[in-house]
């Protein structure tokens, strides 16, 4: 049982178990995350690359082997196409930043209506500095891209440069077809960029499969550490993209009268990297391999079809996007006739059950939806049909504590 690798899905606060249904915000961690993590910070630790010795030698190596393990895990070519951030901010502010040196007035980049903040602002700074046009990709009543209206309205065209979209809406739970997408760009002689951050964790994850030109997903979300994102790109296209931090590591030659750059990934990776949480992160997908992606990708499904069905008892209760667990990923919100988000919170925070409230860095979204902010429960390889339970039965006391006032 995997939950036995989660040191802190045993815990209970007055003799009651604990229910996390947050994942979609941050994973949980196993013993072998933690146990690398430590070891690393008791037995290894130095900083990597200039330092000669064993100790330097061995944070080295651990370093570089975590990107080798991280590239195999997502069908990367050479392990030089994974560039390490702090987050999949970083990443993906990394790619608005270097990519501007591309765009003209006048030149559009597409995004949708479903995405992250962090795959909105990099792109809406990038845009005011450029003097290029943000444009996006509308949704279905479903919570689906409206690709029939982007056709429809040449969304992605002549003037397209770059399109950057989540493969996994963190929101709507919605799968997005990012083949389909890419190939639209490409033969408009745009680049793809792909937020990972959802779809990593829980889908078999194939690059050149995908068609995209660079993807950012984080650590934290994949039973990694905090404090570590990746950045995967074509090596070609990381070989013309100029550094987005100037400082040490990241440079070839230097020289008061101006500098030269390293070849990627360490011309993306200024300074002291996260080294620690490289190591853990390598563990984490030791881990995830282990277990499978198809059998984490096959429990989701299955975890989330529950949930759903659950969910639709509820009177009042209406679930954003997909209703069926089709194309669709392992979180869900809803919204619950009149009540606050974070009054649904806190009562099942009362009963030890973690949801999220609120917009999930998701305002576009939840204005194109008509509401301020709504309740969110998500789901990982842990999750159990007792947990979905707890979740059910919570909102139903949750419902009746309301109407009952």
């Amino acid at each position: 049982m995997v939950r036995a690798d989660f040191p802190i899905l045993s815990r209970e606060i007055d003799g009651k178990p604990l229910v996390y249904l947050d994942s979609a915000n941050t994973s949980q961690k196993p013993y072998a995350v933690i146990d690398r993590i430590n070891q690393h910070y008791r037995w290894h630790n130095a900083n990597v690359a200039r330092a000669m010795h064993v100790l330097g030698a061995e944070a080295t190596d651990a370093f570089e082997g975590a990107r080798a393990k991280v590239a195999a895990f997502i069908g990367a070519s050479r392990s030089e196409e994974v560039i390490f951030t702090k987050n999949a901010s970083e990443a993906l502010n990394l790619c608005a930043h270097s990519l501007g040196a591309r765009l003209k007035p006048g030149d559009e980049v597409v995004v949708s209506v479903m995405e992250h903040h962090s795959n909105i602002v990099p792109w809406q700074m990038l845009c005011e500095r450029t003097g290029a046009v943000l444009r996006w990709f509308d949704i279905t009543e479903e919570g689906r891209l409206d690709l029939e209206a982007a056709e429809r309205d040449n969304l992605i065209n002549e003037k397209t440069k770059i399109v950057s979209v989540t493969w996994v809406s963190n929101v709507l739970g919605t799968v997005n077809p990012v083949r389909k997408i890419a190939d639209w760009a490409h033969a408009h002689g745009a680049l793809m960029v792909l937020d990972g951050s959802q779809g990593v964790p829980q889908i078999l994850t194939r690059v050149r499969d995908l068609g995209i030109d660079l993807m950012a997903f984080t650590g934290h979300k994949m039973v990694g550490p905090t404090g570590i994102g990746v950045l995967w790109g074509r090596y070609d296209l990381l070989a013309e993209m100029p550094p987005f931090l100037g400082g040490g590591e990241m440079i070839e030659i230097v020289r008061m009268t101006g500098s030269t750059y390293a070849p990627p990934p360490h011309r993306f990776e200024a300074g002291t990297p996260p080294i620690a949480q490289a190591a853990g992160l390598g563990a984490a997908v030791d881990y995830l391999a282990r277990i499978g992606m198809g059998s984490i990708a096959r429990h989701e499904r299955e975890i989330t079809a529950y949930a759903l069905e659950g969910l639709k008892t509820l009177p009042g209760l209406t679930i954003l996007g997909p209703t069926e667990a089709v194309a669709r990923g392992g979180a869900i919100s809803f919204k619950l006739d009149d009540i606050h988000p974070h009054d649904v919170s806190q009562l099942m925070d009362s009963r030890l059950i973690a949801v999220r409230g609120g917009h999930h860095c998701a305002r576009p979204l939840h204005e194109r939806l008509g509401i301020q902010s709504s309740t969110r429960a998500s789901f990982y390889l842990y999750t159990t049909r007792a947990e979905v339970d707890a979740l059910i039965d919570g909102l139903d006391h949750t419902i009746s504590f309301f109407r009952g006032r």
